[in-house]
């Protein structure tokens, strides 16, 4: 695997930590503004997964080939 598809499933994994993380704070009780910093946070991992997978798909010849 390249390393932008290897930072893409980090990016998805820890996003699915946070989102687990944020539903047992909801659950748990602890306090919503701390469950919605773990959902935040979450999403945002998301979106930078979503990011770097398009940018993987978009340009498979780059410099990262070059050096191979």
């Amino acid at each position: 695997m390249k390393k932008k598809e290897i930072s893409s499933v980090a990016f998805y994994l820890v996003s699915a930590v946070f989102y687990v993380v944020s539903i047992i704070t909801f659950a748990g009780g602890n306090g919503n503004s701390t469950g919605a910093v773990w959902l935040c946070l979450g999403s945002t991992f998301l979106c930078l997964g979503t990011a770097m997978s398009r940018k993987s798909q978009e340009n498979p010849d780059d410099k990262e080939n070059a050096d191979q």
